[in-house]
């Protein structure tokens, strides 16, 4: 059993790298099958199709958002801090290429495919996320905040990848702060 793990961890390590380095559809199953060393036979007995291997791709990098963001101050205010800060230090990275969802976004339009659902799931998830914090800073509106952050942030994950990565960070606590400041309770009233 650990052997049997230990190849389809293999084939979606290869596979995760491929794909975000070079794009989803641009990748075939027989790259990510030299890649990892191993065969047809093999990479379908743990992956029926390559779409099975895309969600499960996506899948695992949301666990490790989910993670990530477990681990993120209790303290809204300095939880969300630390989120922009993370997204900021992310763009700076070498080889940033964009967020793994956007991207996949892009690459299956049909929003009833299976990697469009997962798309889905996860930017569900991350909305809630941000809404939470939100709630608990006492901000008005809190979901359509939330809906606004997360447009801030898709844009820095985009400028991130086209344009200049160290401007990420700043700009976006800058933008967020603005859009969140106005909308939280004034000290003394009531929140």
């Amino acid at each position: 059993m650990m052997a049997a793990t230990a190849v389809r961890e293999r084939i979606l390590a290869q596979a995760s790298l491929l794909f975000y380095r070079e794009g989803i559809r641009a990748v075939s199953a027989d790259k990510i099958i030299a890649a990892a060393g191993t065969t047809k036979v093999t990479f379908y007995r743990y992956f029926r199709s390559k779409d099975d291997l895309v969600v499960a791709y996506l899948r695992e990098q949301s666990a490790a958002m989910r993670a990530r963001a477990a681990e993120l101050d209790p303290d809204p205010c300095t939880g969300l801090l630390q989120f922009a800060e993370a997204m900021g230090s992310e763009a700076c990275s070498a080889g940033f290429r964009g967020c793994p969802f956007i991207n996949a976004a892009a690459e299956y339009p049909d929003p009833g495919h299976p990697v469009r659902v997962v798309v889905s799931e996860h930017r569900a998830w991350l909305h809630s996320l941000v809404t939470e914090r939100l709630q608990q800073l006492g901000a008005a509106d809190a979901g359509q905040l939330a809906d606004q952050l997360l447009m801030l942030r898709d844009g820095a994950m985009v400028h991130g990848y086209v344009a200049d990565g160290t401007a990420v960070e700043p700009a976006l606590i800058t933008a967020g702060r603005a859009l969140v400041l106005p909308r939280l309770p004034k000290p003394g009233q009531p929140s």
